[in-house]
C-alpha cells in the first residue's frame, strides 16, 4: 500500500505543480523543477520515507530515464547538431577536470590527515573517473587502483553531497548564469516554457501512441543491452536507446508530433522528484576525512569555472557548456533535465554524446592519472 501511495505521489505532484504554474507566475519564474526539488527534499527528510518508499523512488527514477530520453529525442533534428561544437565542449570539459583534479591533489593532499599520498592518489583517480565518465565507472576504477571499501563508501557519500549541491546550483541558477556569462545560440522555436506540457497540442490518441513508442524503445534497448553485455550496462543502454530514438526521430510522422518533448519534460519532473525524495541528509557522515569533501567540491566547481573560461576563449554558447558540465559531472541521465530547464531540445544529442564519450574514456584517464600522481 505504501509503495502505491509513493508512486501516486511521484506521478501526481509534478502534474499538480505544472498546473499550478499556469496560475502562479512565481512558479514559472523559478521553474517547476526547482519547486519539485524542494518538495522532494522536504518529504525525504521529514521522517515519513522508509526503506520501501525509498526503493519505490529508486525504481521510478530508474524507469523514468529510459522513457523520457526517447520522448525528448523524438523531436530532435540532426540537421541542427554541430559535431565540432560538441567536440570542443567535450575536450575542454575533460581538460578542465584533469587540471583541477591534479591541482587539488597537491592542495588538499598535504592536509589529508591519516590518509597516505597513495590513498589520496587513489581518491583522485576515482574522482577523475566519476567526473569524466560517471558513476558506472567508479567500481572498476576503485578496484583498478586498490581503493579500500571504507574509502570507497566515503568518496561516494561525499560525491552525493557535492553533486547534489551542484545540481541545486544548476536548477536554481544555471540557466541565468550560463546564458549571462556565455552567448546563447538557442533559437526562439526551441524555447519551451515549463507549462507547455499542459497545453493540448496533439490528441490523446497520439500522446498514448508516443508514450507506447517510448516504452517500446526503452524495452527493446534494454533487451539488446542484455543480449550484448549479459547484464545491464548503463552506458551501452543509453547508447542503444539514443541511437534507436534518433533513427525513429527521422521518420516524419514521429518528428512532427508536438507533444513528445513536453511529455518527456513531465517524466523528467517525475525523475527529479524521485531523486530529491531519496536524499536523506541525516544518514550522510560528513565529518570523517572532511578534506575529501572539500577536494570534491574543488573539482566540481573549479572545473566548472575553468570550463567557462575555456568556453569564452573558444567561443562556446552557454547552453552547450551547461549540458556538457552536467553530462560529465552528473552523467547523461541528467541531460534531459537540463534540456527541460533550458527549453532547448537540440542540446540533448550533444549532452548525451558528450556523456557517452566520457564513459568511454573515463577509465583510461583515471588509471593513467593514478600512475602519474604516484610518479609525481
Amino acid at each position: 500500500m505504501q509503495i502505491t501511495i509513493t508512486i501516486l505521489y511521484l506521478l501526481a505532484v509534478p502534474l499538480g505543480v505544472m498546473l499550478l504554474a499556469k496560475r502562479w507566475s512565481w512558479i514559472e519564474k523559478i521553474t517547476p523543477m526547482t519547486v519539485l526539488y524542494i518538495i522532494g527534499l522536504l518529504v525525504g527528510n521529514c521522517g515519513i520515507i522508509g526503506s520501501e518508499e525509498a526503493d519505490a523512488c529508486n525504481m521510478v527514477s530508474n524507469l523514468a530515464v529510459p522513457i523520457c530520453l526517447p520522448l525528448m529525442l523524438f523531436g530532435c533534428s540532426l540537421k541542427n547538431w554541430s559535431t565540432p561544437t560538441a567536440a570542443k565542449a567535450f575536450f575542454s570539459g575533460l581538460l578542465a577536470v584533469m587540471i583541477v583534479t591534479i591541482a587539488g591533489f597537491f592542495i588538499f593532499g598535504n592536509s589529508a590527515g591519516n590518509l597516505s599520498h597513495k590513498e589520496f592518489a587513489q581518491i583522485s583517480a576515482v574522482a577523475t573517473g566519476i567526473y569524466t565518465g560517471g558513476i558506472p565507472n567508479i567500481a572498476a576504477i576503485a578496484k583498478g587502483v586498490g581503493l579500500s571499501d571504507s574509502l570507497y563508501i566515503m568518496v561516494t557519500s561525499y560525491d552525493l553531497i557535492a553533486t547534489g549541491c551542484y545540481l541545486i546550483f544548476v536548477i536554481f541558477f544555471g540557466k541565468t548564469v550560463f546564458r549571462k556569462l556565455l552567448p546563447s545560440k538557442i533559437d526562439a522555436h526551441d524555447i519551451d516554457t515549463a507549462t507547455d506540457a499542459i497545453v493540448p497540442k496533439d490528441t490523446l490518441k497520439k500522446k498514448l501512441m508516443l508514450a507506447a513508442l517510448a516504452i517500446a524503445t526503452a524495452g527493446v534497448s534494454y533487451g539488446i543491452t542484455i543480449l550484448i553485455c549479459g547484464s545491464l550496462n548503463i552506458a551501452i543502454l543509453i547508447l542503444i536507446l539514443t541511437t534507436i530514438a534518433l533513427v525513429l526521430a527521422q521518420i516524419r510522422p514521429i518528428h512532427e508530433q508536438n507533444s513528445s518533448f513536453d511529455m518527456g519534460l513531465y517524466v523528467v519532473y517525475v525523475f527529479c522528484l524521485a531523486i530529491a525524495t531519496q536524499v536523506n541528509i541525516h544518514e550522510l557522515k560528513i565529518l570523517e576525512n572532511i578534506c575529501i569533501l572539500w577536494y570534491i567540491f574543488f573539482i566540481i566547481f573549479g572545473s566548472l569555472l575553468l570550463q567557462i573560461l575555456f568556453a569564452k576563449i573558444i567561443k562556446l554558447d552557454g547552453d552547450t557548456v551547461m549540458v556538457c558540465s552536467v553530462a560529465l559531472i552528473n552523467s547523461p541521465p541528467f541531460v534531459p533535465m537540463v534540456a527541460g530547464l533550458l527549453g532547448n531540445r537540440q542540446i540533448i544529442i550533444t549532452g548525451v554524446s558528450i556523456g557517452l564519450l566520457g564513459y568511454a574514456l573515463g577509465n583510461y584517464l583515471a588509471l593513467g592519472l593514478y600512475q602519474l600522481l604516484l610518479i609525481l
